[in-house]
């Protein structure tokens, strides 16, 4: 049961773990403590994983949360070109689907050949494809296609993991995806454009701003970055969010500041978080991330080509700090700032 699972020392749970599972050099972290003994930095081979039952999930709050979203980072780095999906959509099967929020899932599918790993490069997305009914219609239907960055690494053989929030009526796609039922399929692909910056990243100092689940290709980022036992980078994120019970990979985020504290700073700022005593106990950060918060936490544009600001979130966010993601353009809070194009780049 998850009860004894949280007695159960990382010792023990290594040796608990069986070729059905993986644990990502997952170590057992409970809200408010972090184990840091010797064999949390040992790393396990690469294994098939189907399920996040038994030993892939760690109780965390009052959510039971998958192996990827409680390792520790893990690099595991492939060259573009390499993907098990192709430029045509191929169909593929969920596998489970765990809830990690009152509004946010994480989803596993299998991939196309189950004896290797996705072979996603860093950073890198791919297109999930539905055909949802279209408008109120009973029998018409749509393709409705959208762009989603995998949470686990190259090192989980046979399936990866999405992170979705469920956004209801204003999200086709996270609805049908919150709703459809394990074991359907789902189709997907991946396409050149779908290769974003490449890891491993030369900039020393690394600033990112980050909006709802924005956080996932920071997270695939992050996995290369700190990963990296050789890699002499600090990363700062700005990380936005509406409320606190909101944010996402909250528990990953804080472990990994945890285990790296000289190469990761995470600040979290709530937009509408009750005030506190109201329900809330949150004394961090309220409002909105700012000309002040970046010149604060970011590398300085002066910096040149050793600072890089990365920008994920939600459209209006890319209008006020950057200027419009399919614009070279640096415009913005950023633009005002000095930054340019060279500096920063759009998720």
């Amino acid at each position: 049961s998850s009860e004894k699972l949280n007695r159960m020392s990382h010792h023990c749970l290594r040796r608990a773990i069986s070729s059905k599972f993986v644990q990502q050099r997952a170590p057992i972290r409970l809200r408010g403590s972090c184990t840091r003994s010797s064999s949390s930095i040992l790393s396990f081979p690469p294994q098939k994983v189907h399920s996040f039952h038994s030993t892939t999930l760690l109780r965390m709050s009052e959510y039971v949360l998958p192996s990827s979203m409680t390792s520790p980072p893990v690099k595991a780095l492939v060259p573009p070109g390499e993907c098990q999906f192709t430029p045509d959509f191929t169909a593929v099967k969920l596998l489970e689907r765990v809830a990690v929020s009152e509004t946010t899932n994480v989803l596993r599918f299998a991939t196309p050949d189950d004896t290797k790993p996705l072979n996603l490069s860093t950073c890198a997305c791919i297109l999930a494809k539905a055909d949802l009914p279209k408008g109120d219609s009973a029998t018409e239907t749509d393709p409705v296609i959208r762009p989603y960055t995998p949470i686990s690494t190259n090192a989980q053989i046979g399936s990866f993991d999405l992170l979705i929030k469920n956004y209801g009526d204003m999200g086709r796609m996270s609805r049908h995806m919150a709703e459809m039922p394990v074991g359907s399929t789902m189709e997907f692909k991946h396409i050149a454009p779908n290769v974003k910056k490449q890891a491993p990243f030369p900039q020393k100092k690394i600033g990112m701003l980050v909006g709802g689940t924005g956080v996932a290709p920071m997270i695939q980022a992050l996995h290369a970055i700190l990963g990296d036992d050789e890699a002499d980078t600090h990363v700062s994120m700005l990380y936005g969010s509406r409320v606190s019970r909101d944010i996402l990979g909250v528990e990953l985020l804080s472990k990994w500041e945890q285990l790296h504290p000289t190469k990761l700073t995470v600040t979290h700022i709530l937009s509408h978080e009750p005030d506190k005593g109201d329900s809330s106990t949150w004394d961090g950060p309220r409002g909105f991330i700012d000309k002040a918060m970046i010149a604060q936490h970011f590398p300085s544009p002066e910096l040149g080509t050793d600072a890089l600001i990365v920008v994920c979130g939600p459209p209006p966010m890319y209008n006020v700090f950057c200027g419009p993601r399919t614009e070279p353009e640096i415009t913005g809070i950023l633009g005002e700032m000095g930054y340019t194009s060279d500096q920063v780049y759009k998720f």
